[in-house]
């Protein structure tokens, strides 16, 4: 089986790495520092292969007028890689030519302007544990433009039974992919620390901060008290029809009707420091199946119209989570290739976390709705999973990177994710 295994894998990697043989090319770009407005003269700049554990195959300098050159060794896939004071700035590098300009940014470890516009939380509670998907939306309108970056970048506080199973975090640029990160300890239990930088929105792209958890649940209930390190604009929780949601005392949680499979809740105007409550008690899981068809259904109402469902009367006032609720339930059709990926990363007897995480939850794309639409084709469920897979194999290079997994477990993950890659691939 062993061998068999091996064998399966190899042609796997000659499958999706046909045509990589040594070529070398030389690439040029330029870097700007958009905090100054200069060229980022002295910068490191570095060719890096994630699909071999980020390694470094090529080095240069960016000059005093900004430019560089560098030499591509082979048409693997490959990225440039700028140091800037420490923090790193990545671009995609083509085969030959000219790559696109990389913007770095001055660092420091507070910055103004930084805050969070939504911390949503996503509950589903089955078998004794209530599984948990945090997301962390942090924008960041600095200016002068700089990233906030440290050891302790952005800060989070979870519940103390916490079992932390996932923590991603994704840059504000357009196709960047979730990083698996290792949470650090930061003082009493249950508070953590990403060491990621938060930088500069591009556009209406902002940083991301995803943890999957799972917290005991024999009781059948159990009380947050969800706080926050920066100002929040919104703290908002998701959660099955069946599952209910019990604000605590002084804590302004106003439901939110517009979906009539789901409950949302949310709170407004969280601060540093003061932390919210609510109780949560009973079983279910998030809808699946019939997703697409709800999110179609409220693209298409009326203007002025009332959302039909919910609880208690219509709300008048637009739902704040809006513009991420169907994008974040979007990755639960993914849940099961995520899952069982996730599940092999880890020792044997480990929970697998509930879900997985959505490529960019904040602009819809085809394969987002073909994943969500319970009468999607198949080609748009493969080319999903195809992605899903790509962000697996992604995120398993950065664990390396980052000593999260063991070189035997980096091997034996990547051999059973470029299985599956594999028979998507024939299936596509």
């Amino acid at each position: 089986m062993r061998s068999t295994r091996v064998l399966i894998a190899v042609s796997s990697l000659t499958f999706l790495f046909a045509g990589a043989m040594a070529q070398a090319a030389q690439l040029s770009g330029s870097v700007t520092n958009k905090t100054t407005g200069k060229p980022a003269s002295g910068d490191a700049v570095v060719l890096v292969e994630p699909m071999t554990g980020m390694t470094e195959v090529a080095h240069a300098t960016v000059d005093a007028t900004g430019k560089y050159s560098i030499n591509r060794p082979s048409n693997a896939p490959a990225l440039i890689k700028v140091i800037h004071q420490g923090a790193e700035y990545f671009a995609d590098a083509p085969q030959t030519g000219t790559v696109p300009e990389v913007s770095v940014y001055d660092v420091a470890a507070k910055v103004d302007g930084v805050f969070i516009e939504a911390d949503v939380m996503e509950l589903e509670a089955t078998n004794g544990q209530l599984h948990v998907l945090e997301r962390y939306f942090v924008h960041n309108t600095s200016n002068p433009p700089r990233t906030q970056w440290s050891a302790k970048s952005f800060e989070v506080v979870l519940p103390e039974e916490a079992v932390i199973e996932l923590a991603q975090g994704q840059r504000p640029k357009a196709g960047a992919l979730p990083t698996t990160l290792k949470l650090q300890p930061n003082g009493p239990k249950g508070h953590y620390a990403f060491n990621f930088p938060i930088q500069p929105d591009e556009g209406e792209k902002d940083t991301q901060f995803n943890i999957s958890y799972s917290l005991p649940y024999s009781s059948g209930s159990f009380t947050f008290h969800p706080q926050v390190s920066l100002a929040a604009q919104n703290v908002g929780v998701l959660l099955p029809k069946s599952i209910k949601f019990t604000a605590g005392s002084g804590s302004a949680f106003t439901p939110i009707n517009q979906d009539p499979n789901i409950q949302t809740y949310v709170a407004r105007n969280a601060q540093p420091g003061k932390a919210l409550e609510f109780t949560v008690s009973g079983t279910g899981s998030m809808p699946r199946e019939d997703q697409g068809a709800g999110a179609g259904a409220q693209a298409g109402a009326q203007p002025g119209g009332q959302p039909g469902g919910g609880i208690g009367e219509p709300i008048n006032t637009p739902d704040p989570l809006s513009k991420y609720k169907w994008w974040i339930l979007g990755g639960l059709a993914l849940v099961f290739v995520a899952a069982a990926a996730f599940l092999l990363r880890k020792p044997a007897g480990s929970a697998a976390p509930p879900v997985a995480a959505s490529p960019d939850p904040l602009k819809p794309t085809a394969a987002a709705h073909s994943a969500t639409s319970h009468h999607a084709s198949a080609a748009g469920r493969n080319g999903s999973l195809l992605t899903a897979l790509k962000d697996e194999l992604f995120a398993l290079e950065s664990d390396k990177l980052t000593g999260v997994v063991t070189a035997a477990e980096y091997a034996e993950t990547k051999a059973a994710l470029e299985v599956v890659l594999k028979r998507a691939l024939k299936k596509n």
